[in-house]
């Protein structure tokens, strides 16, 4: 193929693993998203953050009628058709729905013909279309009853393709182009391990209380584009890795790096999520280099000592005693800032934790780079955490050695 037509990769959670069989046993956390048109049609956010998990005040989603039938298939239908799974955990948000899934054998249809697990997402949605489209009035109950098949091709009930309804319904309902209830596909997320599991679990859990936090903190809970400006340029950063690791600093690496870089007017700028107000605040860098390992406690009590009168610590995180310096500081209700090694996409959500520390105004994430789709193996290369360090001392204004000065 020619590559000046060739289009570029769109990165999508809703791809599926090539070398996965999506028929075997195992546990899946399943997303569907509603069509975008729709806004919030399950339901809405309720309840007061100050109110424990299990209190009948604590956030929850008040269902809409669609909410409720949703809800009503999640929890019976797909049982139903396929005996061999489970739904053990899920969440109908107002627009979307969550849902941990445990294939307990093989998948097969009613007809004991293998079948992927895109096949049951796709007769699951197709339920919850006919009863959407029965709910509003599109198609008379009639017509949905007519229209209840099992096919061969399935396993369970025909699915319907988005935006339309296949002949196979029948002539009085193929003819309608019908707005379907859900966005088209599904993200899906293989736990492989207890502790995975154990995350996807609480994710699951805690999505009513992440919302509900977001909307009330409405301007720390989100992305915020080009909010800090660094003041360094590209030769100074060059020249900073050049001392830093020039081992490691190739001019294609470097190409590469200042792609990802965000800049405005020639110098390096930040996105942020979190509490910005900790900018004013009097910023320390939290640096940790090997030549320093044999004074790694004079320099973690140092940092603290300064958390403790008032300081702001900034680190990138990256080495285990910059991740033991600012976790201490952060659980003993110090503030802090995190530089990430990754950009925000522009739906952001961190995890629950770091959510929480935001929403309490003791985190500011910060990030020099945009946006890239990376898989969980992929790392990042030393200029790429060099350049965090470099960007960390930028914004405190202050060396990483200051702890040694007494």
């Amino acid at each position: 193929m020619d590559k000046e037509i060739r289009k570029p990769t769109v990165h999508s959670m809703k791809r599926r693993s090539h070398s996965h069989d999506y028929r075997r046993c195992g546990y899946y956390h399943i997303t569907i998203s509603v069509a975008k048109a729709l806004r919030q049609p399950l339901g809405r956010i309720a309840g007061r953050l100050d109110k424990p998990d299990g209190d009948c005040d604590a956030p929850h989603v008040e269902l809409s009628a669609i909410g409720q039938m949703v809800e009503e298939e999640l929890e019976c239908s797909i049982h139903q058709n396929y005996p061999m799974l489970e739904v053990i955990e899920h969440i109908v948000m107002p627009e979307h729905l969550h849902f941990l899934l445990v294939v307990h054998k093989e998948i097969v249809s009613q007809q004991g013909r293998p079948r992927p697990l895109g096949n049951v997402i796709a007769g699951f949605k197709y339920g919850c279309n006919m009863r959407y489209w029965t709910m509003t009035g599109m198609i008379n109950p009639e017509e949905a009853a007519g229209n209840d098949l099992t096919t061969e091709s399935s396993g369970t009930r025909h699915p319907a393709k988005a935006g339309t309804v296949e002949s196979v319904l029948g002539d009085s309902v193929a003819k309608k182009k019908l707005p379907p209830l859900f966005d088209a596909g599904y993200c899906d997320v293989m736990p492989i391990d207890e502790g995975q599991f154990a995350i996807q679990l609480a994710y699951i859990r805690a999505n009513p209380r992440s919302r509900l936090m977001r909307t009330i903190n409405r301007l720390w809970l989100q992305p915020h584009r080009h909010t800090v400006n660094t003041a360094v340029c590209i030769p100074a950063l060059r020249g900073y890795l050049q001392r830093e690791c020039p081992q490691q600093l190739t001019t294609d690496g470097f190409a590469l790096l200042t792609q990802r870089l965000l800049l405005d007017g020639g110098l390096i700028t930040c996105d942020s999520y979190g509490n910005a107000l900790l900018l004013r605040g009097r910023l320390l860098p939290v640096v940790c280099h090997r030549r320093d390992e044999g004074l790694f406690e004079q320099q973690k009590a140092r940092c603290l000592e300064e958390s403790l009168s008032g300081a702001v610590l900034v680190s990138a995180r990256i080495a285990k005693g910059e991740q033991e310096i600012l976790d201490t500081a952060l659980h003993s209700g110090h503030p802090v800032i995190r530089v990430e090694d990754n950009g925000f996409p522009d739906i952001y959500h961190p995890s629950a934790d770091r959510m929480d520390d935001c929403a309490s105004g003791l985190l500011l994430l910060l990030t020099p780079w945009s946006y890239k789709f990376r898989t969980h193996d992929e790392g990042i290369k030393v200029p790429f955490c060099k350049t965090m360090n470099c960007v960390v001392q930028a914004l405190c204004r202050t060396k990483d050695n200051w702890w040694k000065n007494v």
